[in-house]
């Protein structure tokens, strides 16, 4: 019978060799060189036009910080407009049983439960994008999210942990960024019908002109899905001078109520570089 040293000893070198072998490689010189040839992602997002910042008052934010998108923008086929999702018969059933049962206290994000990928793409508060060797890094200002695709070259998992953002593997064509997620927990995540374990998510990140990107997704899911499902494109612009704010939802401190009680949310960053 192993001794109990033995087994703590046997355990601490598996758990150093695991380390090892998930250790990434510090980037090189030559890694960060290779940096300048990419498009210049870096930088605070949001998907509102206009000017802002700091200073705003809270209760205004439709021309500035957090404005929402113009008509038209984000839509597409499936985002609004045209066809929507082509469901398998079986997901079609379950779709409809879960239309007829849903209650307005099941949505689990009024708890501060975060919406997953896709659906905290498309918050109304800023983003902030970070290139570096290796992954791009994105800060979503909502929920405090933080999101890594990694461009290092690793495959996609093959037994994916479920995540509400799942495991992002990214690849450039050309000037742009394609993003594939796998190991989707089932959770609230925007989209409009069920999904199965086999739900992927692509990403394409491209810039339009040096303070535009935009962000084309497209839903594919085997077993639910009878064909790719596009959500559209959406538009972000680049406020150079932007910070991210804190968001910690269990101190509701993004929220408001209005004098009729009407609830609302608190878009204005006040800690903002001033313009």
């Amino acid at each position: 019978m192993l001794s109990a040293r033995k087994i703590l000893l046997g355990l601490l070198a598996a758990s150093l060799l695991f380390a090892q072998k998930a250790a990434r490689t510090a980037p090189t010189a030559a890694d960060w060189a290779a940096m300048a040839k990419l498009p210049d992602f870096n930088g605070v997002w949001e998907a509102g036009l206009g000017g802002g910042g700091g200073g705003r008052a809270a209760a205004a934010p439709a021309a500035g910080r957090g404005a929402p998108a113009p008509a038209g923008r984000g839509g597409g086929r499936g985002g609004g407009r045209g066809a929507g999702p082509a469901l398998t018969p079986e997901y079609a059933a379950k779709a409809q049983a879960t239309q007829s049962n849903q209650r307005p206290e099941d949505n689990e994000t009024a708890n501060c439960l975060p919406p997953g990928v896709p659906a905290i793409m498309t918050q109304p508060y800023p983003m902030e994008f970070l290139l570096t060797p290796g992954q791009m890094t994105i800060v979503i200002e909502a929920y405090t999210q933080v999101r890594h695709i990694y461009t290092d070259g690793r495959p996609l998992p093959a037994d994916p942990d479920p995540l509400f953002n799942g495991t992002s593997v990214g690849h450039w064509e050309g000037g742009t960024l394609v993003a594939e997620t796998v190991g989707l927990a089932q959770v609230p995540r925007g989209l409009t019908f069920p999904y199965s374990d086999k739900l992927r998510i692509v990403e394409r990140f491209t810039l339009t002109d040096p303070d535009t990107m935009s962000i084309e997704t497209t839903i594919i899911d085997p077993e639910a899905l009878t064909m790719p499902y596009s959500m559209g494109t959406r538009t972000l612009k680049r406020h150079r001078n932007w910070t991210i704010a804190e968001y910690i939802c269990e101190e509701n401190n993004r929220n408001f109520v209005d004098a009729e009680g009407k609830a609302g949310i608190k878009l204005v960053n006040p800690l903002a570089s001033p313009k």
